[in-house]
């Protein structure tokens, strides 16, 4: 076993909050990162979950006789759940083999006439093939949401990711790369859909005190405990529990609540979100950096694979993803390194078919592509926070396995 550690590695490279953050001011976040990006006018959301469910919402309006939404069968539970809260059917496509792409021929044949949207996901930062869904949306009539919520700042051939598709969203939750505990950023080239989206949120989405005052709680905390010492009592400690009585789903959070709260986002969060904005692009090249010097190492290591960005792609770099050439290999790595503090975690724990509390949102369905990339994925933190050394030792655990 590795050596007990006094502080907590976040499985994330969160940008952490100062406390200047937190003084009041303009409500101008969604401005700030839009010209950051270089994208049209940002809609600011409570969550991305709650971004996607009113890009449902309003592309249902538009194509009411349209039910299905495909999706990767390896993704955020939190999508699915979106699509059933929606009053959608969800349609499951196969990854690629090894890979984070929907299986261009499954993808073709999950679509027709009935589809009403596909949703690539640029998964864990990493820059999806959205040119393949654009494709075979435009051949039956369909529309194209981004799902970039691991994904703030990533590019391909320049230009933001979202705007490829006709809708992108993006995460502000806990230990993304810019956070206000949580929050969602929407976006669509369109000015008309782009209206209609606004239009969608205005009536969906009610104010409410209560959750507001929670979110500004919880960021409060956030800011103070997202650091090694604090991340011990708020994240590790939880994540060890989790792992001794044998329940994965809970150790990385992937046990979500059934129904996606909606309510508007105060200004106060805002103006905090505004003022780490101003830090972003700094931090994520800093990232940038560190994933290219950390992932010449791990190619040194017989049979891992690192995912990486296709050609033109820049993606983020909130932590490196790697394959392990089997099951059994990958866990025996997860059982030193996981409760270790040293941020080695895992994405999302099954396929969607495999959640049993999704069994009511997600019918039965094989889909061994995306069971093999549970199987075998592991995820190690790209946070500033992770010394060399750190980054050693995981690297001679992986060699010696």
């Amino acid at each position: 076993m590795l050596a007990h550690r006094h502080h907590e590695l976040p499985p994330t490279a969160g940008l952490p909050l100062q406390w200047t953050d937190l003084r009041p001011g303009a409500p101008a976040l969604a401005d700030t990162v839009a010209a950051q990006l270089g994208t049209p006018p940002l809609q600011l959301e409570c969550s991305g979950t709650a971004s996607l469910l009113i890009a449902l919402a309003a592309l249902r309006e538009r194509q009411p006789r349209r039910r299905r939404v495909v999706v990767p069968a390896y993704t955020c539970p939190l999508v699915a759940i979106a699509v059933h809260q929606a009053g959608l059917e969800l349609q499951l496509c196969d990854l690629r083999p090894g890979h984070y792409d929907m299986d261009p021929a499954a993808l073709r044949a999950a679509c027709d006439e009935r589809t009403l949207a596909i949703i690539p996901t640029h998964l864990a930062g990493r820059v999806a093939d959205v040119g393949n869904a654009l494709a075979v949306a435009r051949s039956v009539g369909a529309y194209v949401i981004e799902d970039a919520a691991q994904a703030l700042g990533a590019r391909r051939n320049g230009i933001s990711v979202g705007l490829a598709g006709d809708i992108g969203f993006f995460s502000l939750a806990a230990g993304k790369g810019l956070s206000i505990y949580e929050g969602g950023l929407l976006l669509a080239r369109d000015p008309a859909l782009r209206e209609h989206l606004a239009r969608t949120a205005a009536r969906i989405v009610p104010p409410s005190l209560g959750w507001e005052g929670r979110r500004s709680l919880e960021l409060l905390g956030y800011a103070a405990l997202y650091q090694p010492r604090g991340l011990r009592l708020a994240y590790g400690n939880p994540l060890r529990r989790a792992l001794r009585r044998g329940d994965p789903v809970a150790a990385v959070g992937d046990d979500f609540p059934l129904t996606i709260p909606l309510h508007r986002v105060g200004r106060w969060r805002q103006a905090v979100g505004a003022h780490a904005a101003t830090r972003l692009p700094a931090f994520l090249d800093q990232l940038s950096a560190q994933a290219r010097r950390r992932r010449l190492r791990l190619h040194r290591i017989d049979a891992i694979e690192v995912l990486d960005d296709p050609a033109g792609a820049q993606g983020t770099w909130p932590f490196l993803l790697l394959l392990l050439p089997d099951q059994q290999r990958r866990d025996v790595a997860l059982a030193q390194l996981w409760p270790s503090g040293l941020g080695v975690s895992r994405l999302f724990i099954h396929a969607l078919p495999d959640y049993a509390y999704l069994a009511g949102v997600v019918l039965p369905q094989d889909v061994p592509n995306a069971r093999d990339f549970a199987a075998r994925s592991l995820s190690i933190s790209n946070s500033p926070w992770t010394t060399d050394e750190d980054f050693e030792t995981i690297c001679n655990v992986l060699e010696r396995i």
